[in-house]
This record gives C-alpha cells, sequence and structure tokens, in this order.
C-alpha cells in the first residue's frame, strides 16, 4: 500500500504538474493550509487530491489524479480513507466531489467509493458539459 500524506513544501513541483485548475501561488497556500494530500511509493509520488471547502465548511475534493500506470492498485482507495479520517477528526460529517457528466469512469469511482449522486450543474464547464456531485456520510 502506498503511503499516503499531506503534501509538504517539496512535493509543489510535482504537485503543479498535475493540478492545472490552480494558480502556483494558490497552490502554496494550498499545501501551506493542508489541503493537498499526496500518495507516495517509496519516494515517487504516485498520487494527488486537492481539498476545497464549500461554504468554508463542507469537505469537497476538487481534483484527485493517479498516473494511468498506478490506477486500480487502491490508491485512490487510501487517498479517500486518510481524508475521510481526517475530515472526521475535525467534526465533518459529509464530504463531497463531482465528475463532468461525460466521464462514466470517474463517476463509477465515487460510487463505487460509497458517495451517492446529489446534483446536477448544468453547463459549467468548457463546452457546455455538466457537473454530476456527489455525497458521503462520514
Amino acid at each position: 500500500m502506498p503511503t499516503v500524506r499531506f503534501a509538504k513544501r517539496d512535493d509543489f513541483g510535482w504537485c503543479m504538474a498535475q493540478d492545472h485548475g490552480v494558480s502556483a501561488d494558490m497552490l502554496l497556500r494550498k499545501i501551506a493550509a493542508g489541503e493537498v494530500i499526496v500518495a507516495e511509493e517509496g519516494k515517487q509520488q504516485i498520487g494527488y487530491l486537492r481539498l476545497e471547502y464549500l461554504w468554508s465548511s463542507i469537505p469537497y475534493i476538487a481534483l484527485i489524479w493517479i498516473p494511468e500506470n498506478w490506477r486500480k492498485q487502491g490508491i485512490g482507495r487510501a487517498m479517500l480513507a486518510f481524508l475521510e479520517e481526517f475530515a472526521r477528526g475535525q467534526g465533518h460529517k459529509m464530504l463531497m466531489s463531482s465528475s463532468q457528466v461525460n466521464e462514466p469512469e470517474p463517476q463509477a469511482w465515487h460510487r463505487h467509493m460509497g458517495f451517492e449522486e446529489c446534483g446536477i450543474l448544468n453547463g459549467i464547464n468548457n463546452g457546455g458539459i455538466g457537473e454530476v456531485f456527489f455525497r458521503k456520510a462520514l
């Protein structure tokens, strides 16, 4: 099983290469705030998760990414378990996430991990693609 931990400043370069949704300054702030999680095998990073908070109170997985050659090996599950334990320890009762409506594999992963669909926002992504939202009770 991989080691899962909060990202450190030394992880910045690798994290930035995985996440094109935030600026370098924002990513540095998120790392400092404990809102980025990495999985690693030995010294090699093999998974990335960026956490946000909806309404400053509900933990939300903004991005989870695992390189293709490391998928289907339990890395996503390990990162999710780490996040769930942390969120429960902070008193949270729910975790949220989302996927574009045209991404059946990420949607299947969410359902497999115990998330339930809780709504869709139409047309919010490039090309007018909608976003399906998921929640998981902690």
